[in-house]
């Protein structure tokens, strides 16, 4: 599969009480198509999520139907005080594969990190948190932001169950009402 340049188009969501920031890389083909982020049904992210709140599966599933198919995901992140984007505005890349990712753009996470008291920085996979690191390191320590790499959620992630992802997103000690 040939690598195409993807400009990053879905909002971040977050409010001013946010105080963890999740970051991906770059938002899947299937996510762009859906325009939210983990949108393609075999991402495991929003299952973690309704078991590390204890709520019932499914619960937190796009409704197609809907004026805004995703507010249910929405409302529980702003519920939650976690916001929710990604490292990079921009970049080249083959499918969703991060290990495919070249001539990345970093997006400006002053744009959360200047409205909400963001204490931690979570980021999905190692490709994340490399660029991460990269791109914002320097900036996340200069505000005392901790960065937590935490597994990716990605079907091609195969190594880890769901719950061993849970595991490892409980251990991180961020998720907290």
């Amino acid at each position: 599969m040939d690598a195409e340049h993807i400009l990053h188009t879905i909002e971040p969501v977050f409010d001013g009480r946010s105080r963890v920031l999740v970051l991906g890389t770059m938002p899947s083909p299937r996510s762009r198509e859906v325009g939210f982020y983990y949108g393609h049904p075999q991402n495991r992210f929003w299952r973690v999520m309704e078991r590390l709140y204890g709520l019932e599966e499914g619960s937190l599933a796009s409704d197609p139907s809907a004026a805004d198919p995703h507010a249910a995901r929405r409302a529980f992140l702003l519920r939650y005080r976690i916001a929710l984007w990604d490292v990079l505005a921009a970049c080249d890349i083959a499918g969703a594969s991060d290990a495919s990712i070249a001539n990345p753009v970093p997006n400006d996470l002053a744009r959360i990190l200047d409205v909400a008291p963001i204490h931690t920085v979570c980021t999905t996979g190692g490709r994340a948190a490399q660029l991460c690191r990269r791109f914002n390191g320097k900036a996340l320590a200069q505000r005392g932001i901790k960065l937590v790499e935490l597994p990716s959620t990605s079907p091609a992630n195969a190594r880890m169950r769901l719950d061993d992802l849970v595991l490892a997103y409980r251990a991180a000690n961020v998720f907290a009402d």
